[in-house]
């Protein structure tokens, strides 16, 4: 898996020339109104209560969207709901990438591995994976084991035992993959869904310079639809997405496969669910899985 690696208010400081005069005539009037109310014994009306300001949005980053997004990768990634087993998962699945780890799909030839092994060792200096930081370094862009075997995968095993480690998978996941996702979702205007599949998307193809990388499979969508942000319909953009990403899929072999585009993502498109609303049915691989 490759490595991706609100409207503000001016603050009215100069009241405007016409608005000004139209200030300045008022007081009078106002002056009048309230010698008149003292007049009568009446008291001044109460100024009506400010509207409540409108809720914010719920966003991919939301906790429940959050874990729903957990769920959903991990049933690609690993046949599988309990994303939270997947601490542990390592092992070569022959993509050229080496050794494919951990929650989100680590890879010990793409980097990303490597920032996870460096994150954790900062924060737990001698850990049990901290002696294979040359190896991880040594073999950044190949397929290649060496340095790690033969006990890698098994040292891989202990780390995950650790709270610190999962901490460290969980905290490399959102600042690579899930947050660039939902930050660039948001500002296109797209809902939950939406910033989901900019999520899957990252994931699988990370955000380098490739042309099948995130940026380049949005660069393709923005050339046959507009962002909702840009006045476009949000099912003809992320359809227009797909299409990009299913492209993007096939041209690796390893990524043929559409399925988790074809029978989940497009499922969900195709019934409105931008809120990714549970409950939740979807095929991948030709497994089903479902949500309550």
């Amino acid at each position: 898996m490759p490595t991706p690696h609100a409207r503000t208010t001016r603050p009215l400081k100069f009241l405007p020339r016409v608005l000004l005069g139209v200030t300045l005539l008022a007081v009078p009037a106002t002056a009048v109104a309230a010698t008149s109310s003292e007049s009568t014994g009446q008291a001044p009306a109460a100024a009506a209560p400010a509207p409540a300001p409108a809720p914010a949005a719920i966003g991919l980053d939301d906790p429940a969207k959050k874990e729903i997004a957990m769920k959903l990768v991990s049933s690609a990634e690993n046949s599988s709901l309990d994303w939270k087993a997947q601490y542990k998962y390592i092992e070569d699945i022959g993509d050229g990438r080496g050794y494919t780890a951990g929650i989100i799909g680590f890879c010990s030839g793409t980097g990303d591995m490597l920032d996870l092994v460096e994150l954790y060792t900062k924060r737990k200096p001698g850990n049990v994976l901290a002696k294979y930081l040359p190896a991880l370094r040594n073999v950044d862009g190949s397929d290649s084991h060496a340095g790690l075997d033969p006990n890698f995968t098994k040292d891989w095993k202990k780390a995950a035992q650790d709270s610190e480690f999962k901490k460290a998978q969980n905290d490399e996941r959102d600042r690579v993959y899930f947050n660039p996702a939902v930050k660039r979702g948001k500002s296109d205007g797209i809902g939950v869904l939406g910033q989901f599949i900019y999520y899957d998307a990252i994931v699988m193809h990370g955000d380098g310079g490739d042309s099948t990388s995130f940026s380049n499979i949005r660069k393709k969508a923005l050339a046959k639809a507009k962002t909702p942000a840009q006045g476009g319909d949000e099912k003809t953009y992320l359809n227009a997405f797909l299409d990009a990403r299913v492209w993007a899929m096939k041209q690796e072999e390893a990524h043929e496969d559409t399925s988790r585009v074809d029978t989940a993502q497009r499922v969900f498109v195709k019934k409105n669910n931008f809120n990714l609303n549970t409950p939740l049915d979807w095929k991948v691989y030709g497994e089903s899985f479902h949500i309550d």
